[in-house]
Parts: C-alpha cells; structure tokens; sequence
C-alpha cells in the first residue's frame, strides 16, 4: 500500500466513524445513560478533528482527500444501549485497523500520528467495553 493509499483508507474509516457517531449520539438518551453519551460526544469530537487532520495530509501528499459517503452500515441495529455502545466498540476497533495499516504504510511523522491515533482508539474502546490486546488493530494470530 502506498502512503497516499493509506491516508485515503484512514481518512475512509475517519468518514465512516463520524456517520456512526452521529447515529449513535442521536439515538442515545443522555439523561438515561450520561456516561455513555459522554464518551461517544468526545469520540465524535476526535474523530472531527482526525478527520480534518487526514484531509490535510492528503492535501499534503498531493492526493484529493475521498468525500464521505451519504451513509454507512451500522455495526448492528443501534436501537438499545448495549446497541448503541457495542457499536461504538466496532468503530474504534475499525478505525484501529486503518491505523495500524497505516504506521506500516507512512513516513515518520505520518506513522506517528497513527501510532497516537491507535493508542486513542484502544484507550476508547476500553471505555465502550473492549477486553485489552497486546497489539490493538492487529488481527491475533
């Protein structure tokens, strides 16, 4: 994978992570579960601003950032709070995919950005209710 492929594949997961923090955010009681609506508002709000960060890299790396799409699938059907929170997990486990392809993938300074953006994506996921890995985005062998 090129280093520009993989900005547009993490700016990718980035659009793709918003959309389902959107959803989840807006189906979330934050009277009923105020911890929960807490840690998704602070998810939304990083992904925003790595979102916005990525598009300057691809600006940088002379690429044209990808658009979001209109829409995404869900993890599941985000109705319930377990729901809403499991598919939190699955968005941070995702997007801690895409960083991780990219720190093998980037230069320096765009490798560090992802090794930071993964170590976020794990310390969040704990908080949606992940078990700790060894190595966060990496598949177990």
């Amino acid at each position: 994978m090129t280093p520009l492929a993989a900005l547009q594949q993490t700016l990718a997961g980035e659009h793709a992570a918003i959309y389902v923090y959107g959803v989840v955010g807006g189906r979330l009681s934050s009277s009923a579960q105020p911890a929960l609506a807490g840690l998704v508002d602070h998810a939304y709000v990083i992904h925003r601003g790595r979102r916005d960060q990525l598009v300057s890299m691809v600006r940088a790396a002379g690429g044209r950032p990808a658009a979001g799409a209109v829409s995404y699938r869900l993890p599941n059907p985000c109705r319930t709070a377990p729901q809403l929170r499991r598919a939190a997990l699955v968005t941070e486990q995702r997007c801690a995919e895409v960083y991780a392809a990219m720190v093998g993938a980037t230069s320096r300074a765009q490798r560090q950005w992802a090794i930071d953006a993964l170590g976020d994506a794990a310390v969040r996921g704990l908080g949606f209710g992940a078990d700790p890995v060894a190595f966060p985005g990496v598949p177990e062998l």
